[in-house]
């Protein structure tokens, strides 16, 4: 999947399956605070090296530029002072190793924060952190002078001065304008020397880092940049790191399998494809019974069941190695796939600024249409998370103050969508308007005739399709509907190429017909694989079901364009309501594909047609969601502990520039209010947290009302880990400790 990110887009893995033996029981552990296997430090080996695969080598080692990576960010987490820290539920805590207290101090007349620091914290070069890397930071971020190639300045825009406290190891900071968030500033703290001129903050950071205040430091990083190294801080005041080194290694997703497969990495996001391969090589396939002995009448019977569940397992451990190759079952089976809600969320992206969705009832109307619910649940099912569909654009279901804003959106009330879509002048039919669609129809009544001898000579000789007058449910119909049909009219050729991409062949009744008797025998496949635990049997099943649906699909189609009133293409002024739906087409993002298509199937049963597009990976982005060509799109944006500020950008009212383009920051929807703004404005002037989170629940209410996104679901964290590995996996919102990551001891 996309992630839209503070900085940049960044493709990250699908959906998987449960695989493990236990995941019914972690899953609730894994929710809410991630999978990482935690461990006390006395039971861990020292020494190692952790492999680590990253999507990419690290560009650069400054975060605040704007081509910061993950890895990136990994380098600094590892390397460099945090003042605060995220626990399970995304709430700020202090890190005690580098920050004894920080508080607001005053707030009259101005708002001012005291930081006392560890006295034990130095860099590695021996000074002490202090006063003059904060002040070095926040001249370089504070956004007054464009030679720092900053990728944002949000909160440091407002500090007015910093000055020493009253002893070595204060540092007060005093705001020109109150700022809620003032927690996140200085998150990560690099050296004054990294930020002391452009010439540095822009290029001499990219490839080393002056001085490190972490438990790794960095060693080495490959000409390739394929591999970066850090390495044990012998400066660190901290608890020593268990770990000796952590290599970040570059490994495209689509290289993941293989590298995983020849034991070429400890730890991995990985897809739903990878995470079903390392448990049908751990003899995990099929139904999971990790209590096969619990109903067990005594001690015998429990035995029994117990033996019956090894030899299933070792069944499926023969048929993984006859179908991965005995090498690569071998490697697969050494990992495990840890679990959590990630902190980043899908969201379907409607673009306001022009055509049919410039209209916010069209836009409500598509919201309206969609069952966010269903597709939660096919996103996340398999993967032993919650698939509640996510109703907050500000926080996540795992994130403190998080609350469902959602009302009546996304819960498919067709008949309101309906309504607003007629409310908007979009009716059901009545495609011939225009002077064009004449002239196309005059040509098409020609042959009209032979059309019509044709339709009597039915090849598959069937009954007569749903919605002609020979059909059992022509006299059944409401006035309503009878009003509806009366308003459609016969597409032509040229019509239906605005409104279609696939060709029409089959009738409704045999499409029908065909498509339900396909799904009834993938079903019965499906349910006899899962009886079996059988990994081919369900890939096949899996793949017959697929099929089925394809088919159903295309029914629908022919059932829309034979003129069922329910579902009819609605148009305005002789134009058909058809929307433009752009989706990555690389082999990362089939889950995405596969979301965008199952909305596309909802808005058909409304009238509204999607043009699916899919576009290559590397020009989704740059060259459709951030020019705004689109109509419709998927991608995921990255969660925040701090939404009064770091979210503003994405629902900022987009602003007119002097050239007449349009400046929308991250609102790539390009729809907004002047209310919304207000309310960011005031959230993130206000210190009190209680009437902070009010503000935050209004605009989030408001967002909604607009309609420029639908948050979907939170997505999928699934990580592939060596089973010996303790503290590493799935973190979710949980800020990793690095110093204690390491193998446990034997």
């Amino acid at each position: 999947m996309f992630v839209a990110g503070v900085l940049l887009p960044v493709p990250l893995a699908a959906c998987g399956d449960s695989d493990s033996q236990d995941a019914e029981a972690r899953a609730g552990a894994g929710e809410a605070g991630g999978e990482v296997r935690a461990t006390p430090r006395q039971r861990i080996d020292s020494g190692g090296t952790l492999r680590w695969a990253v999507d990419a080598a690290p560009t650069t080692f400054n975060v605040f530029q704007p081509d910061s990576t993950d890895a990136t960010k990994r380098v600094a987490a590892a390397t460099l002072p945090a003042l605060f820290i995220l626990d399970k539920r995304g709430r700020p805590q202090i890190d005690e190793d580098f920050l004894r207290e920080a508080e607001v101090t005053e707030t009259e007349p101005r708002q001012t924060v005291v930081y006392k620091l560890n006295p034990k914290a130095r860099w590695s070069d021996g000074r002490r952190l202090g006063a003059a890397d904060f002040r070095a930071q926040w001249k370089a971020l504070r956004g007054k002078n464009n030679a720092y190639w900053t990728a944002r300045n949000a909160g440091y825009d407002r500090i007015h001065k910093i000055t020493k406290g009253d002893d070595a190891d204060e540092v007060k900071v005093v705001f020109a304008k109150p700022y809620a968030d003032w927690r996140s500033l200085f998150t990560p703290l690099y050296p004054k020397q990294a930020m002391r001129s452009p010439k540095v903050f822009n290029d001499g950071v990219r490839t080393s880092l002056p001085a490190a205040a972490g438990p790794f430091r960095v060693v080495k990083a490959g000409k390739d940049r394929s591999r970066t190294v850090l390495k044990r801080n012998p400066r660190w005041w901290g608890e020593k790191a268990k770990l000796d080194r952590i290599v970040l290694t570059a490994v495209p997703r689509d290289e993941r399998d293989k590298a995983l497969a020849e034991g070429k990495v400890d730890v991995a996001d990985v897809s739903a494809s990878t995470a079903r391969r390392i448990g049908s090589a751990n003899g995990l396939g099929g139904p999971q019974r990790p209590d096969a002995a619990k109903g067990a009448k005594d001690a015998k019977e429990a035995k029994e069941a117990r033996k019956r569940e090894a030899e299933l397992r070792e069944a499926r451990k023969r048929e993984a190695r006859e179908r991965l190759g005995v090498s690569a079952a071998r490697h697969l089976s050494k990992y495990e796939v840890r679990r959590a809600l990630d902190p980043a969320y899908t969201q379907l992206t409607l673009n306001g600024a022009s055509g049919p969705l410039a209209d916010e009832r069209v836009r409500r109307a598509v919201a309206n249409a969609i069952d966010r619910e269903e597709l939660a649940e096919k996103a996340l099912a398999g993967t032993g998370l919650s698939s509640e569909p996510l109703g907050s654009h500000l926080r996540m279901v795992n994130q403190d103050g998080y609350r469902d804003n959602s009302g009546v959106f996304g819960k498919a009330d067709v008949d309101s969508a309906q309504s607003m879509l007629a409310d908007a002048g979009w009716k059901p039919g009545g495609l011939g308007g225009s002077a064009a669609d004449e002239r196309a129809e005059s040509a098409h009544d020609k042959d009209k005739g032979k059309d019509d001898g044709e339709k009597e000579k039915r090849a598959d000789g069937g009954p007569a399709e749903p919605g002609t007058a020979d059909s059992p449910e022509a006299g059944a119909r409401s006035p309503h509907r009878a009003e509806a049909e009366a308003s459609v009219v016969r597409l032509t050729a040229a019509q239906i190429a605005r409104v279609v991409d696939k060709p029409l062949g089959l009738s409704v009744s045999a499409t029908a017909q065909r498509g339900a008797i396909l799904a009834q025998s993938a079903h019965s496949s499906l349910a006899s694989a899962r009886q079996a635990g059988s990994e081919r049997k369900l890939s096949r099943a899996k793949a017959a079901l697929e099929t089925a649906e394809r088919v159903q699909a295309t029914a629908r189609e022919l059932r829309l364009l034979a003129g069922d009133p329910a579902s009819a293409v609605r148009s305005k002024e002789g134009k058909p309501l058809a929307l433009r739906f752009v989706l990555p087409g690389g082999k990362g993002t089939a889950q995405l594909r596969d979301t965008g298509k199952r909305i596309a199937r909802m808005l058909n049963e409304v009238g509204i047609r999607t043009q699916l597009k899919e576009v290559p990976d590397d020009s989704y982005f740059k060259d459709h969601i951030a020019t705004g060509d689109y109509d419709l799109a998927l991608y995921s944006w990255p969660a925040t502990a701090f939404p009064a500020t770091e979210a503003r950008p994405i629902f900022a009212k987009p602003q007119a520039a002097s050239d007449g383009s349009l400046l929308v920051e991250q609102n790539y929807a390009r729809v907004g209010t002047d209310r919304i703004d207000q309310l960011f404005e005031q959230a993130a002037d206000e210190l009190d947290d209680g009437r902070r989170r009010e503000l935050m629940e209004k605009a989030d209410q408001r967002i909604w009302a607009v309609a420029g996104s639908l948050p979907l679901y939170q997505r999928p964290q699934l990580v592939a880990a060596k089973r010996g590995l303790a503290n590493v996996g799935a973190f979710g919102f949980t800020t990793p400790v690095y110093e204690d990551m390491g193998y446990r001891k034997s």
